[in-house]
Order: C-alpha cells, then structure tokens, then sequence
C-alpha cells in the first residue's frame, strides 16, 4: 500500500481500532491459477502472535481454501472514507489550485493462512463470531438457540480460517497535508452531509481547537 510519511499510522492501537471496525474484511490470495480474494468477517484475536491471529470461516464450496497460496496471503480492511471536495478548502479563494480527493482508512494485514476443518474448533470460531456481533443486541441469538442437528450440518458446510499476521501496516489519509483552515473546511463540509461515514470521516480530521 502506498503510504506517504503524513498518512502512514503505526500506533498498535488505532490498527487494532480499525480492524475491530472494518467489520467486513477481504482475504486476498495469490495463487498459481491467479489472485483469489473472499470478503469476509473476522475476529481479531489479540493475545496471539506478535500482531494477533484472525479468526474466521467461508464456505466449504469455495475453492480458495484448496488453492494453494503461493507466499504470504494478505487481509484489507477498510475504515470510514468520503469524497472531498475541493470547494471546501479556504484556499480556494486565495488561488484555486485545489483538486478533489478522497479521505480514507485502511490496514493490509499480512501473513499465513490456515484452513481447518475440525469440528470443535470450527464451532469455536463461529461461536466467537457470533457472540461478537449479537453481544449489543437487546436479545442476543446464540447457537445453542438453534436445534443441534442443524448446527452440525451447517457446520459441514464451511472450512475455518486462521490468520497469523506477520506485518501490517496502516494508512489514515485524513487530510493531513492540508493547512488548518482547510481542515477546518473540510470538517465541517463533512459533518453537514448525510452520509454516517462523512460525518464519521469528519470526527476524525484532526484541527486545532484555539484556531
């Protein structure tokens, strides 16, 4: 990923911050019969490995997991992003040489992919995916809610997926290279618009507050 020094993000905690929240992740193979890639949900698991273990399943009939990857395999996950617009800079008016551009999020994890097919610790894994994303809901399903037998036979269905990220690197493009009064414009063109990720991309453009 091409990353410039004042877009590059290395702090531990905004990459793990920005995986947690990509929700939808893409698994990205190469392989001898070309690229593969699968978009999917995953776990971090963060008390694994240097950079953490992702956790995850697809479905038994897709056949990236019986292509043998060639080299590392790569996961992207994707934050919150916005169209900018140019009318939004205070430097407009001053000289017009302003262009649009897009803010954005994103972290490629690199590493090893492993599919298994054990039954206990696929049902591991999607116990943890499940129980991650019902744990804010009034009423979580679990599945122990649903009938055994049906469990068993959705189980054989799918392959697990674990991740052991080796590197990873993070990119927060969030209008950094522009002066504060441009910031400050594009921040507040974001927070007015009616899209959640404009107004989530505008509380993430840092601007001076004494300004």
């Amino acid at each position: 990923m091409y990353t410039p020094p004042a877009f590059r993000e290395d702090d531990p905690v905004v990459l793990r911050q920005i995986i947690r929240e990509a929700r939808l992740a893409t698994l990205v193979t190469a392989t001898a019969e070309g690229l593969m890639a699968t978009p999917l949900p995953l776990i971090l698991d963060e008390n694994q490995g240097e950079h953490g273990v992702l956790l995850g399943h697809l479905a038994k009939a897709n056949p990236q997991w019986k292509t043998p990857a060639m080299g590392e395999a790569m996961v992207i996950f994707s934050g919150p992003d916005a169209y900018i617009s140019p009318s939004w800079y205070a430097t407009k008016q001053d000289h017009g040489k302003v262009v649009p551009t897009w803010n954005y999020s994103a972290v490629h994890a690199y590493g090893e992919v492993e599919f298994f097919e054990d039954r206990d610790r696929l049902h591991q894994a999607v116990s943890r995916l499940t129980d991650l994303y019902e744990q804010a809901r009034a009423k979580p399903w679990a599945i122990t809610d649903a009938p055994d037998n049906y469990i068993e036979s959705q189980l054989k269905g799918i392959v697990g997926l674990r991740f052991s990220i080796t590197r990873i690197e993070g990119k927060n493009k969030m209008s950094q290279n522009q002066p504060e009064q441009n910031r400050r414009g594009v921040a507040a063109g974001l927070a007015a618009s009616e899209r959640e990720t404009d107004r989530a991309v505008a509380s993430m453009i840092a601007t001076d507050p004494q300004e």
